[in-house]
């Protein structure tokens, strides 16, 4: 049986990527902060899907918690999913520096660590897969939130090239605004995120196409070609046009 970690998954991608590693089968060990919203999920997939569930609240901004993730991933899964993140405004010089620190730690230091984790496991076994939930925000100029996830990218795009000969692919999925509960946590009621309607994708398509790039072994899957495209645009223009038209939405 195939074993899948995913952090973050109380809500949002994270619950979406356990719904379809269960529905194909997936035990699933599911790591966030709420422990109430990690059992109600659990429950739901157990009465829906023959797989056994695993909840592990931890904080991965707490030492002690990321720890005991490390130590679960050092036991050995088949898939893990960095997804856990959270977004702050992009006002940089108006954030409190230490809420700047805790974003990058959580999107790129914990990222980085429960991934090096999982990996001697995996090698020893000679297969496995690693998905980084990134953006495509790590395309563009677009504050500390796109600068955490390009990093996620380029490391991304790394490690696949280095490690998928060994059997273990690592995949970064880069969607755009996605029908989740992000942009509410952010402080924003639907509608008022200044998005245009075009641009919002589902979270279900948005892992499908993740974990369908993640089963072939690619480095990047940027969901839907109209972000493929706004992407490849992007790099053809000069960075005042592009921060300019990427500060639009939160």
């Amino acid at each position: 049986m195939v074993t899948a970690l995913i952090t973050g998954a109380s809500s949002g991608l994270g619950a979406e990527f356990a719904r379809q590693l269960a529905a194909r089968g997936a035990d699933l060990v599911m790591v966030a902060r709420d422990g109430a919203a990690l059992d109600a999920l659990a429950d739901e997939l157990a009465a829906r899907e023959a797989v056994r569930t695993e909840v592990l609240v931890a904080d991965l901004l707490d030492a002690d918690g990321l720890a005991r993730v490390e130590a679960r991933l050092g036991e050995g899964v088949d898939v893990l999913v960095n997804n856990a993140g959270f977004g702050l405004d992009l006002g940089f010089e108006r954030n409190a520096i230490d809420d700047e620190v805790r974003h990058l730690r959580l999107h790129v230091e914990a990222a980085m660590r429960l991934t090096h984790a999982a990996l001697g496991p995996m090698l020893a076994r000679g297969r496995g897969r690693i998905v980084n939930v990134a953006s495509v925000a790590g395309f563009v100029p677009r504050g500390t939130y796109g600068a955490a996830k390009g990093w996620l990218i380029s490391f991304s795009r790394w490690a696949n090239v280095v490690y998928r000969p060994r059997g273990v692919t690592v995949t970064a999925v880069c969607p755009g605004f996605v029908h989740t509960n992000f942009h509410e946590r952010l402080g924003l009621p639907p509608g008022q995120e200044g998005v245009t309607p075009g641009l919002w994708l589902d979270a279900s398509a948005v892992v499908r196409a993740g974990l369908r790039a993640a089963a072939r072994g690619r480095s990047v899957s940027v969901p839907s070609v109209r972000y493929t495209l706004l992407v490849a645009v992007s790099r053809l223009l000069p960075d005042a046009v592009v921060v300019r038209a990427a500060a639009r939405g939160r």
